[in-house]
């Protein structure tokens, strides 16, 4: 065998061993070896040359100005992309979800960028599962189609049915793939590195996005993390009735074969299909948005592909998600910062929205946010007017590309997998409803986690947004409880221990301020009342100066007692599903222990001692009290 051969075999074998993605080993491989390497690179960088040369010629004789040329040259980028294969591909979707780096043109087309590509030779298929399982593919399965159903950049899968009659899809990856990706990143790689070192314009990191890219791979090239992510998923959603994730049969599940529960099912995005089984696509909408939110907030590990091929409505009215080779987690600093963003965003607050930013990764400590901050107003503030329910989440985000690919941004790798999966998700939703809005989704679980989270933060960012100053803002809770009480999870046994928790609270202090000045002024109001009524009653001769004196008196009743702290509280609590007086009754022994109650109680009846006084001593004056 001659030596050439005998090491490309050798690159080839070393690079199929790599189990994870390590930077340093990949450049071991090939570094020294460049045969395949320079194979390779001719067959990249002569397209890749000749599109920048294109796009070169263009600029300088300034036909980008164009939009249309502009955009043909987007599109024959992203179709290149898909040509040079996997890696290119999965580096273009990469791109599509960072604003920070590529102009908002070429980020539309990249966006459309899929992965399906045509399947391989089933033989191949076959002899990878023999290989894998170690088993002929007749000792594992009863049956197994030859033939794939489908096909994508990293494998293909096939129907079939296990020894024991459960019908399964078996998915099975491409020949050659790992050592093809190892071989792609390297040369990728080197590319972000040099355009970072020679290419002033470019500000974020190019070579850490590509190391974040090859882990992501990795990951998603092992069918047993697949197969974890997929049974750890289910496992979070057990609770919900209206969530199914295909069972993993792990007896038939390698690194490079992976055996799931058959499910039958329609895309959510074939509406014939969908009425066909008696369910409502909008309710099935509504169902994934949700779920979305909740793997997003409050689990903080997320599907982050949820294209129309992965969500399917089942005849029993639950919505299924398939392939979880793309998971991502987000921290609780990061759920709790998102959170608050979004607090600052709907109180207008833009100066503490761009410190946002920085705590979230976006925005490095030292950057000078006084330029950013007018550029959010521009963004938000006509957005905002029409209220976050309206509020369009695709023009918002082109609007917020513009922002970040001219100032310092930089997109964390989880953030851009969020904006790819809600951009998805909305593409899907937009499908059903033209008049759907994301945010105005959202926004009912942002409230609920608002109201009903413990974390001190939420607890701050609450009385952010309820407070005008020093105004206590009763629609502004009115408001949140609406959004809130329209989840259907809503716990209101949570919830209204979270109310009673904030009025008692160091943050509530303002707030039980104003409910004891409330009781003492109508309770004070209603005893002189009772007091002018009884003095009526009396000969007029007799009548005090100061009672017969006061035209004041017909006041009526009704207004007096209207103690409107409490009575907008009761209203915003009657607004909740399921609320009965018991559940508030039942929680009046906690009042009685509680400190502040007492406080606010000894404060009422000073303040109506000192009321009384006054009067009096008005009365016996003869002026009017």
């Amino acid at each position: 065998m001659p030596a050439v051969i005998e090491q490309e075999l050798g690159d080839f074998i070393e690079a199929a061993g790599l189990l994870s993605y390590d930077p340093a080993a990949i450049t071991r491989i090939y570094a020294g070896h460049p045969q395949r390497l320079l194979r390779r690179l001719w067959q990249t960088l002569v397209p890749i040359g000749l599109l920048l040369l294109g796009i070169g010629f263009d600029w300088i004789f300034q036909l980008l100005k164009d939009e249309q040329r502009a955009r043909s040259r987007a599109r024959e980028c992203a179709e290149l992309l898909v040509d040079l294969g996997p890696a290119f591909i999965k580096a273009g979707q990469a791109l599509s979800t960072r604003p920070d780096i590529v102009p908002p043109v070429l980020l539309e087309e990249l966006a459309q960028l899929q992965d399906q590509l045509p399947g391989f030779d089933s033989d191949l298929a076959m002899a990878c599962i023999e290989e894998d399982l170690g088993a002929p593919v007749d000792e594992i399965y009863e049956s197994l189609d030859h033939d794939p159903i489908s096909a994508a950049s990293l494998g293909q899968v096939h129907r079939g049915v296990l020894k024991g009659g459960q019908a399964v899809a078996v998915k099975v990856q491409r020949p050659g793939l790992r050592e093809q990706i190892t071989l792609d990143l390297y040369i990728v790689r080197n590319i972000a590195a040099w355009l970072n070192s020679n290419i002033g314009l470019i500000r974020s990191d190019l070579v850490a996005l590509i190391d974040e890219l090859g882990k992501r791979v990795f990951e998603e090239m092992d069918y047993l993390n697949e197969a974890g992510n997929a049974e750890k998923f289910r496992d979070l959603h057990s609770h919900n009735p209206r969530i199914a994730v295909p069972a993993i049969y792990r007896e038939a599940t390698s690194r490079r074969v992976l055996t799931m529960e058959w499910i039958n099912g329609v895309k959510l995005t074939n509406l014939e299909a969908v009425r066909a089984l008696g369910i409502d696509p909008d309710d099935m909408v509504e169902v994934g948005v949700s779920c979305s939110l909740q793997q997003l907030l409050e689990h903080g590990f997320f599907h982050a592909d949820p294209h129309p091929g992965n969500l399917l409505a089942l005849e029993d009215g639950r919505l299924c998600y398939l392939d979880f080779g793309m998971m991502s987690e987000v921290s609780r600093e990061s759920r709790t910062g998102l959170i608050q963003a979004v607090v600052h965003l709907v109180n207008r607050n833009f100066s503490k929205l761009s410190k946002d930013f920085v705590t979230l990764g976006f925005l490095a400590e030292d950057v000078n946010l006084e330029p950013i901050v007018p550029a959010f107003e521009s963004v938000f503030s006509q957005a905002l007017e029409m209220g976050v329910n309206r509020m369009d989440f695709k023009s918002v985000t082109d609007d917020m590309s513009g922002v970040m690919y001219k100032f310092p941004f930089r997109v964390p790798p989880y953030y851009a997998l969020i904006i790819r999966s809600l951009v998805t998700l909305e593409g899907i939703a937009l499908s059903v409803d033209p008049e759907f809005k994301i945010l105005g989704a959202a926004y009912p679980y942002f409230a609920q986690r608002l109201m009903e989270d413990p974390d001190p933060q939420l607890r701050q960012s609450l009385k952010e947004m309820l407070f005008d100053g020093d105004a206590f803002r009763w629609t502004r809770l009115e408001n949140l409880v609406a959004s809130a009480a329209s989840q259907a999870q809503l716990n209101l046994d949570t919830l209204l221990d979270q109310v009673l928790d904030f009025l008692f609270s160091a943050n509530g202090g303002m707030l039980r301020t104003q409910l004891v000045e409330a009781v003492v002024d109508r309770v004070d109001a209603l005893g002189w009342l009772t007091v002018k009524r009884i003095g009526r009653q009396l000969p007029r001769a007799l009548q005090p100066a100061a009672i017969s004196n006061d035209d004041s008196w017909a006041m009526e009743q009704e207004t007096m007692l209207d103690l409107e702290p409490i009575r907008e509280l009761l209203s915003v609590l009657q607004q909740l599903p399921g609320f009965t007086p018991d559940l508030v009754l039942k929680r009046l022994p906690r009042l009685v222990r509680e400190p502040d109650a007492r406080r606010m109680g000894a404060q009422m009846a000073k303040g109506l001692a000192e009321r009384g006084v006054v009067r009096l001593v008005k009365v016996a004056a003869g002026i009017p009290a």
